[in-house]
């Protein structure tokens, strides 16, 4: 091989070592059967069903979707069910949800409704297996993933399909250590076309999580890309050569569906209704 080729070659072959996925003892994908998940439940955040609630995820049930839906812990270390860091836009309350115990996160109403924060543990107990989950654990900011061993105690002993993601690498590789056999997703889009990206100081960390070179750490069982980003190179590359399955977030219309059914295999949605038939 000519010396002008070694460099090349070389960096390729890392470049392909750092995107791969997970190649032997993969996890059961029962939970991408499901084609169809509703982002934090069937919602709407201007009725009495706004996301993340019980509401939204009875009529997620009820409508036979699969749900997506985010985790993160109170202060007193219990999972609740929450997006946000903070609690401003969801019940109007400028604070941190790791600041509040559960007392006092379920004195709160969501968006002006009557629908409280749900925990963990009372949304496992009403899904009770009827429909697979995809949930997000939520450390997007922080080298600490101690949430991971209180969120999986609980869904240790829940009985139907569910399977876990995270855009940060460290909560996945938690589970590359502690729960090999479930399985794991990476949780990423474009950030350097973000608004927020120029004040942000991790730049070289999400640069490495936006083209997916953190898989050496983790090595993932499906990724879970923002579909306004499907050009991704990495992101075809691991669907159209290793097969790894991968998820649209978010898909907000029936032509958002239609322009990415040939591009993923499973559909987060939410802002309308799909048909199943759409698929």
């Amino acid at each position: 091989m000519k010396k002008t080729l070694i460099l090349p070659c070389a960096g390729a072959a890392l470049y392909l070592y750092m995107i791969l996925p997970r190649l032997a003892g993969k996890p059961d994908r029962a939970p991408f059967k499901q084609k169809l998940f509703a982002h934090r439940g069937l919602f709407d955040n201007e009725s009495e069903a706004p996301e993340n609630s019980m509401a939204a995820f009875r009529k997620a049930v009820e409508a036979g979707f699969g749900i997506e839906l985010d985790v993160q812990l109170s202060r007193d270390g219990v999972p609740v069910i929450m997006h946000d860091e903070d609690l401003k836009r969801a019940c109007g309350l400028d604070m941190p949800v790791k600041s509040l115990t559960l007392e006092e996160l379920k004195a709160l109403t969501l968006f002006k409704s009557r629908e409280r924060i749900p925990t963990l543990k009372e949304f496992l107990d009403m899904v009770h297996g009827r429909v697979p989950l995809i949930v997000e654990i939520k450390a997007d900011n922080t080298a600490d993933v101690s949430l991971c061993g209180p969120i999986q105690a609980l869904l240790d002993t829940y009985q139907g399909l569910y399977c876990v993601e995270s855009f940060n690498p460290l909560v996945l590789f938690w589970y590359r250590t502690h729960r090999r056999h479930i399985m794991r997703g990476q949780l990423s889009e474009a950030f350097s076309r973000t608004e927020k990206f120029d004040r942000l100081l991790h730049k070289p960390f999400l640069i490495q999580m936006e083209h997916l070179t953190s898989n050496f750490l983790t090595r993932p069982d499906f990724i879970a890309y923002n579909c306004l980003n499907h050009e991704n190179l990495s992101r075809r590359i691991l669907r159209k050569v290793f097969g790894i399955p991968q998820a649209a977030w978010t898909v907000k219309s029936p032509r958002q569906l239609r322009e990415n059914r040939g591009l993923f295999d499973v559909f987060i949605f939410d802002s309308f209704v799909p048909r199943q038939s759409n698929l």
